[in-house]
């Protein structure tokens, strides 16, 4: 009876679970297959202990996200649990056991406070959208770049016909090239028909991405259509702003937080008499690199933003200050607006 009304707290890192007290006193541990029977068997294992209080996952946003999602379904006060810091495993060493409890350990301690995401609505269906995306532009950069390195590289007709050209005029000529696949042993021949085969690898996933961004834009615009209705976003930044936020809007506690969140918080760099602040350099580098982008677009066409700029530089702000400060005041602008639409969101 004692064990039914103590308060445990769970900690999971991939398939391994432990249990502890409200002391951080190891109560158990055991290894769940990760399937939902696994998951039924390893919540009955913690209730088993006591009154589950909360558990920390580790891994929310890849092998763990079944795991969260299915205990978020049994109304359990799941916490996203960041993997233990260098300095711990050197102390402790490493083992799923180990960052199992160092999990329970973190909810307890308060160490581990975030919020999964739930991956269930509109937001997750972008975000796979765009990792298929970011997965083709990336591709496809390096296949250019591979282009750009055979021509430097070239014999020197072909050299001369290729240099100093746009990407789309290097893809169109490569691909226009011949050579006679009986002399691939020169390299006239044989750097004329990689060329042309990197040519139709870069053409295939142009088509691709122009594909995905016609999937992906309907989306956006009916699931943010505040956000998408702001200056300088674009379908594009408003995804990439989404999937940063996810698509349970308790995560975003307040504005402050989204700041925190988008590496858009003020960091103290003071110094004697020197009172100043600098640019966060952590958070999801993906909502900062969207933010820097809506505040280029704003220091170049919009006139309030413009105004600003003049003011401030006038005080003595260099640029990345600058930028800092604006990152932060749009962060205010897309707060509300994701709030706004996240009230209107239904799956």
């Amino acid at each position: 009876m004692a064990a039914k009304k103590r308060s445990v707290i769970g900690g999971i890192d991939t398939h391994r679970a432990a249990i502890i007290d409200s002391t951080g006193g190891l109560l158990g541990d055991a290894e769940f297959p990760a399937t939902t029977a696994g998951y039924a068997d390893l919540l009955a294992w913690m209730r088993s202990f006591g009154r589950v209080a909360a558990v920390g996952v580790e891994g929310t946003g890849s092998y763990g996200a079944g795991l969260a999602r299915y205990l978020t379904s049994k109304k359990m006060a799941v916490v996203e649990v960041d993997r233990p810091d260098r300095r711990a495993r050197r102390a402790k060493g490493k083992s799923d056991s180990i960052d199992a409890v160092a999990a329970a350990r973190a909810t307890l301690g308060g160490t581990a406070m975030g919020t999964p995401k739930t991956r269930t609505w509109p937001v997750e269906a972008i975000r796979a959208l765009r990792v298929a995306r970011r997965g083709a532009v990336k591709a496809r950069t390096a296949a250019l770049n591979q282009m750009r390195g055979l021509v430097a590289a070239a014999p020197e007709p072909l050299r001369a016909h290729l240099t100093r050209v746009s990407a789309a005029v290097l893809v169109s000529r490569s691909a226009a090239l011949t050579y006679d696949p009986a002399r691939l042993h020169e390299p006239k021949h044989a750097t004329a028909a990689a060329l042309v085969g990197l040519a139709r690898r870069v053409t295939t996933l142009t088509e691709e991405i122009t594909t995905l961004d016609r999937q992906v834009t309907p989306i956006v615009q009916k699931a943010a259509p505040r956000t998408t209705a702001l200056f300088g976003v674009s379908p594009d930044v408003a995804a990439q702003l989404l999937t940063t936020a996810g698509d349970n809007p308790d995560r975003l506690h307040s504005e402050a937080a989204l700041a925190h969140l988008c590496g858009a918080a003020p960091i103290p760099a003071s110094s004697g008499r020197v009172r100043r602040h600098r640019l966060h350099r952590g958070g999801d580098r993906g909502a900062n690199h969207a933010l820097h982008t809506i505040a280029l677009c704003r220091m170049r066409y919009d006139q309030r933003t413009r105004a600003y700029q003049q003011r401030r530089t006038t005080e003595g702000l260099s640029n990345q200050e600058l930028l800092r400060c604006l990152k932060r005041y749009i962060v205010r602008d897309v707060y509300t607006a994701l709030r706004a639409d996240f009230a209107a969101l239904t799956p």
